[in-house]
Protein backbone atom coordinates (compact mmCIF):
# COMPACT_ATOMS: atom_id res chain seq x y z
CA UNK A 1 0.00 0.00 0.00
CA UNK A 2 1.19 3.18 -0.97
CA UNK A 3 1.73 6.04 1.54
CA UNK A 4 -0.83 8.41 0.04
CA UNK A 5 -3.38 5.84 0.41
CA UNK A 6 -2.46 5.14 4.35
CA UNK A 7 -2.46 8.97 4.54
CA UNK A 8 -6.25 8.72 3.69
CA UNK A 9 -7.12 6.56 6.33
CA UNK A 10 -8.47 7.35 9.65
CA UNK A 11 -6.17 6.48 13.26
CA UNK A 12 -8.29 3.77 13.86
CA UNK A 13 -7.80 2.25 10.70
CA UNK A 14 -3.96 2.83 10.59
CA UNK A 15 -4.23 0.81 14.06
CA UNK A 16 -5.89 -2.02 13.17
CA UNK A 17 -3.64 -2.13 10.03
CA UNK A 18 -0.91 -2.04 11.72
CA UNK A 19 -1.83 -4.82 14.07
CA UNK A 20 -2.47 -6.85 11.29
CA UNK A 21 0.87 -6.40 9.88
CA UNK A 22 2.30 -7.04 12.91
CA UNK A 23 0.43 -10.48 13.37
CA UNK A 24 1.67 -11.26 9.81
CA UNK A 25 5.02 -10.68 10.45
CA UNK A 26 5.16 -12.56 13.13
CA UNK A 27 3.62 -15.80 11.18
CA UNK A 28 6.01 -15.37 8.65
CA UNK A 29 8.79 -14.98 11.56
CA UNK A 30 7.52 -18.32 12.78
CA UNK A 31 7.33 -20.06 9.32
CA UNK A 32 10.71 -18.72 9.17
CA UNK A 33 12.17 -20.51 12.29
CA UNK A 34 10.58 -23.80 10.92
CA UNK A 35 11.85 -23.81 7.51
CA UNK A 36 8.37 -23.76 6.35
CA UNK A 37 8.99 -19.88 4.60
CA UNK A 38 9.39 -20.35 0.68
CA UNK A 39 9.49 -16.43 -0.31
CA UNK A 40 12.03 -15.05 2.61
CA UNK A 41 11.16 -11.44 0.66
CA UNK A 42 7.69 -11.37 2.04
CA UNK A 43 9.30 -10.76 5.32
CA UNK A 44 11.28 -7.75 3.87
CA UNK A 45 8.34 -6.17 2.13
CA UNK A 46 6.11 -6.40 5.58
CA UNK A 47 9.14 -4.86 7.60
CA UNK A 48 8.79 -1.74 5.25
CA UNK A 49 5.58 -1.78 5.64
CA UNK A 50 4.75 -1.53 9.45
CA UNK A 51 7.55 1.52 9.26
CA UNK A 52 5.57 2.78 6.30
CA UNK A 53 2.25 2.50 8.60
CA UNK A 54 4.16 3.86 11.84
CA UNK A 55 4.91 6.80 9.89
CA UNK A 56 2.43 8.10 8.50
CA UNK A 57 0.66 7.81 11.98
CA UNK A 58 3.35 9.81 13.81
CA UNK A 59 2.97 12.07 10.99
CA UNK A 60 -0.72 12.39 11.79
CA UNK A 61 0.35 13.19 15.74
CA UNK A 62 2.26 15.77 14.85
CA UNK A 63 0.34 17.48 12.75
CA UNK A 64 -2.27 17.83 15.34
Amino acid sequence: MKASELRAKSGDELSKELNDLLKARFGLRMQQATQQLTNSSQLRKVRREIARVRTVIKQKVASK
